[in-house]
């Protein structure tokens, strides 16, 4: 269950997050602390799945361009959020080197999130609104329970809807366009 706690007189920081039961995700989105618990396994499944699918040609530059850095649940702070996505990932070459700190301040050009009944809501509004002002290119949204992908991209400070594919079909759309994959293999263990 996703919790957004009440408002306060004063923006949630950081020690509203450290004050959360361990098996919590705090995240901060203009200004409001959203708590929920950590993700079922069919979500942990999905997301697995896509990293280790695009990983190698992307990460590691097996059978794909290569040039990216793509990490599961990284902690982006970042314009006073603190977001947490499902998958992150940042062209090597705006991101060289990694940051000596537990969290990211540099701005990743895609962030992936599978939507759950627990987060829907702020995973569709105030999170993608979040990422849009913070300047993240792309975006992608996966829906476990409607098999589907829909994949934005940031024209002029606003989400396009680049393309959506669902069961049986080829995911071949931006950033990781290079190199198809069944989107199939996402729902499978």
């Amino acid at each position: 269950m996703n919790v957004q706690l009440p408002v306060t007189a004063r923006p949630a920081t950081y020690a509203d997050i450290e004050a959360l039961p361990p098996h919590v995700t705090g995240q901060i989105v203009h200004g409001v602390l959203h708590a929920h618990p950590r993700p079922a396994p069919p979500h942990i499944q999905i997301a697995s799945n896509l990293g280790m699918e695009i990983g190698p040609p992307f990460m590691r530059g097996r059978g794909g361009p290569g040039g990216w850095i793509i990490y599961d649940e990284p902690e982006l702070r970042i314009d006073g959020h603190v977001l947490v996505p499902d998958l992150a990932g940042w062209r090597r070459e705006r991101m060289p080197e990694l940051p000596e700190t537990a969290w990211f301040e540099t701005v990743p050009d895609w962030c992936c999130e599978v939507i759950s009944p627990s987060t829907a809501r702020l995973d569709r509004g105030g999170k993608r609104q979040a990422y849009a002002e913070i300047g993240v290119a792309h975006l992608w949204h996966i829906d476990p329970a409607g098999k589907t992908l829909e994949v934005f991209v940031l024209k002029d400070g606003m989400w396009m809807l680049a393309g959506t594919r669902g069961e049986g079909e080829t995911c071949d759309l931006p950033p990781f366009a290079d190199v198809p994959f069944a989107l199939d293999i996402l729902w499978t263990l």
